[in-house]
């Protein structure tokens, strides 16, 4: 038996060659198109989407970590009016700070909160910076954090990655393989780099995150409503 050729795979008997390690050109585009067209219809209007203030970017994307939106939402405005400011979050007492997150959960989340309310005052003049580097030096500011910041903030060409996110480019992309190891999401990290636009960067973010939302979803994706149905490997098979 002689073995399979290395560069075919085989799929419900058909063969077809691999795919490239990142979108092509053509793809990139269509992706592109497709998304931004169904975000100018349907996207979300969400509080801090019509802000560009960098500290109300972040205290949303604090929130929506392992969080529903409609929770999230009434605790976004609560915390503002408390704590408009980084400098205001850094001076208040911890005990208020851990009650105002109540009941949110996760109470680790203000702690970090307040920890870099106070690095951004002692060390920014209490503004967060526009550069990925210093960001991230921030205990608390992960990957996905820089990027939502810098790109939403400061209309950085920037890629994120979450939940969300990861699951539309995996399944648009990919479709084989396991989405939660290290090397699938160093891949998907750089699908996402590639796809970021030159411009309507902020839209095409947002897009991503409601597309995986609401339905690209974990459970049950509504794929005849998907605008990406007909360029997505896993149509029909999730």
């Amino acid at each position: 038996m002689t073995k399979a050729e290395p560069t075919r795979r085989t799929l419900r008997g058909r063969t077809r060659a691999p795919q490239p390690a990142l979108p092509l050109a053509p793809e990139r585009r269509r992706f592109r198109t497709r998304l931004l067209a169904w975000y100018r219809r349907h996207g979300r209007d969400l509080p801090w989407r019509s802000t560009d203030d960098p500290y109300h970017i972040l205290v949303s994307e604090m929130m929506l970590q392992q969080t529903q939106v409609d929770r999230v939402l009434p605790k976004y405005y609560e915390w503002l009016a408390k704590f408009p400011s980084l400098a205001t979050l850094a001076e208040a007492p911890e005990a208020d700070v851990t009650s105002a997150w109540r009941p949110l959960g996760y109470n680790i989340r203000p702690a970090r909160l307040q920890s870099i309310a106070r690095e951004a005052v002692s060390k920014f003049g209490g503004q967060l910076p526009s550069d990925e580097e210093t960001l991230l030096s921030f205990k608390g500011i992960g990957r996905y954090t820089a990027g939502a910041i810098r790109s939403f903030a400061f209309g950085a060409r920037a890629a994120i990655l979450d939940t969300n996110v990861a699951r539309v480019l995996f399944r648009v992309f990919i479709a084989e393989g396991d989405p939660k190891s290290h090397a699938m999401k160093a891949r998907l990290w750089r699908i996402s780099e590639t796809l970021v636009p030159q411009r309507h960067v902020f839209d095409f973010n947002q897009a991503l995150m409601d597309l995986g939302a609401t339905v690209c979803t974990a459970r049950k994706p509504r794929c005849p409503a998907c605008p990406l149905a007909r360029m997505c490997r896993s149509a029909g098979r999730t």
